[in-house]
């Protein structure tokens, strides 16, 4: 925490190729969305100022080292907690709770888990999204690429059949296409926190006194209405936290 006050702001790993959660405005060229702005709202109780934030792109193959190695101080880029990711980083209590499911052409008759047997399905490397489609049983043909962008660009192109990963995601896709839909029951939930490097309790402490405060004074729910009602529909409310001993 001394050392980001020091320097003056806060370096966050962030995504820009997910709509509503992290991507560039075409305008301003400016990252925006959910995560961006709850890592302005953690920038703002550290310096009074919500735009001391130095967002750095990261790939979700590369938010683990990207901690470790200190190139950032939080990664703020739909952060599925997990246990094995709790090896490497530490996560604040959740901040948002998505559901994997599924994006496919319309009219394609893909509508179910079941339904991506013999297919070729797109994920991310490196996400809970891939790890959970090598699980089915049958096992569909699966391409893990480097952006949800990428995958999208598959299914266009009729490389692929359907791309599964977490609901918000998805819907940021369907966005950029008239002819996707997203399909099927959810198949897990993905709860997202900010990743903070391995043994910086301090800075986990920070957070998730943020995330309580955000919370109780309706900034939350503020934030959700800017960024993912349209898209998403009505507020769900905030996740309750859940600390840890």
């Amino acid at each position: 925490m001394a050392e980001i006050a020091k320097r003056g702001r806060l370096i966050v790993g962030v995504d820009q190729n997910t709509y509503f959660f992290g991507s560039r405005n075409p305008a301003s060229g400016q990252p925006e969305g959910f995560d961006i702005d709850l890592a302005k709202e953690i920038a703002r109780r550290i310096f009074g100022d919500p735009d001391r934030i130095d967002p750095r792109v990261v790939d979700a193959s590369q938010r683990e080292s990207a901690l470790q190695s200190g190139l950032v101080d939080l990664v703020v880029r739909t952060y599925t907690i997990t246990c094995a990711r709790k090896e490497s980083v530490d996560f604040s209590t959740v901040y948002y709770t998505a559901h994997q499911r599924i994006l496919a052409m319309k009219g394609s008759g893909i509508d179910s888990p079941a339904a991506l047997t013999g297919k070729r399905v797109c994920a991310v490397s490196g996400t809970t999204s891939l790890s959970r489609l090598f699980a089915l049983n049958p096992r569909p043909t699966l391409f893990g690429v480097s952006t949800w962008t990428d995958c999208l660009l598959l299914l266009q192109q009729g490389q692929v059949d359907a791309i599964s990963t977490d609901d918000v995601v998805l819907k940021g896709l369907a966005k950029q296409d008239p002819n996707v839909e997203v399909v099927g029951p959810d198949m897990s939930v993905e709860p997202y926190g900010v990743g903070v490097k391995k043994e910086n309790s301090d800075l986990v402490g920070f957070v998730n006194a943020v995330l309580e405060q955000i919370r109780d004074d309706g900034t939350w729910e503020r934030l959700y209405d800017k960024d993912l009602l349209v898209a998403l529909g009505p507020s769900p409310g905030p996740p309750m936290p859940r600390y840890r001993n």
